[in-house]
């Protein structure tokens, strides 16, 4: 787990350090705020297209190989973003980024399933999902400090993207060395412990077989599956349009320097890490999702809506920020537990693709629409009412997800 932990930490920098490069990119290179909107989103559109694809061959073929492949193309291509000139590359370097890291995120949930009891994976998937908010409160200052840089004639930004891509590189090809498919495959585990942990994930997997087996085709048109997809296109689309925009906001609203915008970034994201944390313990021991997931959103709906009546005062707006970064990824854990409860193997794999590639879509429609608004009326105010509105919708419709159709006290939900 940590060893996961750290290499979602990375993707993550790689995928959101645009928001601090754009401190000195959409200046430098007379990027306006529709143009960076687009292509800081367009990373999702190549995200989009390999995603199921991705995810399944963790389930069929090798995480540990896949995964690899992943982490070490995403570095080079995050690498690379740091050369590029024109708003045509832009779009390009960002879109080929999306097509690396695709399969990356939806298949570690795949992954987890292969480790942990149902009981168990809103707290591994809440505790791997920490490197979220982790990225931004180190990313945050790593990123300040980079800007600053002017080595070999090439500005900070550009430092940004090059540096931050290095670590990729490495923990890809350690990724092919030190992870294990399966706990039948790992070393450190006694026969026991492998024969426990089999056992457990056999069960319940024979549990769910006997409500009903779907095959993928199914799997794909259930209507759960699909109240996921909608659910998680509008969390995402709230999630990213903030997380994109807030240094750029901060700096344009409150007129702050790069770093002092840069390091007050990280501050919503310690309030969400300790808001996902005690969300997934909550899930776990509560048994219970549909609600944890539903409030969250709800927080986060508030926390966005709160930023556009208190724009004078920067303490005011910063606890805004905070509240709704409480409630960012905080309703992950409980989300993600939901459809490897009434799925299972090649059908699970499939869904949490579609779900994950379907909700990312909304990472590009959030930073887009943010960016278009700003252009259109100089002011930031409209996009954060849109991310509140969408984060609003996405609790709604949690709450038309059926209950799931398992009965066993052990494993049933809502």
């Amino acid at each position: 787990m940590p060893f996961l932990i750290c290499l979602f930490v990375v993707a993550f920098i790689d995928r959101a350090n645009v928001g601090y490069a754009a401190l000195q990119m959409t200046d430098e290179l007379r990027f306006d705020p529709e143009v960076f909107g687009l292509g800081a989103g367009i990373f999702f559109i190549g995200y989009f297209v390999l995603e199921i694809p991705g995810t399944l061959l963790v389930e069929t073929w090798s995480a540990r190989k896949w995964l690899a492949r992943i982490i070490i193309s995403w570095g080079i291509l995050a690498g690379l973003t740091g050369l590029i000139q024109t708003p045509g590359q832009f779009y390009i370097a960002r879109f080929l980024l999306g097509l690396a890291e695709a399969g990356f995120f939806p298949g570690i949930i795949v992954y987890l399933s292969h480790w942990f009891r149902y009981r168990d994976r809103a707290k591994a998937v809440a505790m791997f999902m920490t490197a979220i908010p982790i990225s931004y409160i180190f990313g945050a200052p790593i990123s300040a400090v980079i800007l600053g840089v002017n080595w070999f004639g090439m500005s900070g930004w550009r430092w940004v993207f090059i540096l931050e891509a290095l670590p990729a590189l490495v923990l890809g090809a350690i990724t092919l060395f030190y992870l294990t498919d399966r706990p039948r495959q790992a070393k450190w585990l006694s026969e026991e412990e492998i024969d426990w942990i089999d056992s457990e994930l056999e069960r319940e997997k024979d549990e769910r077989r006997a409500v009903k087996k779907f095959d993928i085709g199914e799997a794909l048109r259930n209507r759960n599956v699909i109240l996921l997809a909608l659910v998680y296109f509008c969390g995402v689309t709230s999630a990213y349009g903030l997380n994109f925009w807030l240094p750029k906001i901060l700096k344009d609203t409150f007129h702050y320097s790069d770093f002092d915008s840069s390091v007050l970034t990280a501050l919503p994201y310690c309030a969400g890490l300790g808001g996902m944390l005690l969300a997934g313990w909550s899930s776990d021991r509560r048994n219970e999702r549909r609600w944890h997931a539903t409030l969250c959103l709800l927080v986060l709906s508030a926390g966005l809506f709160l930023t556009t009546l208190v724009t004078d005062n920067i303490y005011l707006t910063m606890a805004a920020f905070c509240l709704a970064g409480a409630g960012i990824y905080s309703y992950m854990p409980a989300f993600w537990a939901l459809p490897t409860l009434f799925l299972t193997e090649a059908a699970a794999a499939a869904c949490i693709g579609l779900i994950n590639s379907v909700g990312n879509l909304g990472g590009f429609v959030g930073p887009y629409v943010v960016g278009y608004i700003n252009k259109h009326t100089g002011s930031f105010y409209g996009g954060m009412i849109y991310l509140s509105i969408s984060a609003l919708i996405a609790a709604l419709l949690v709450q038309l997800v059926h209950r799931i159709p398992i009965e066993n006290d052990k494993t049933a939900s809502h």
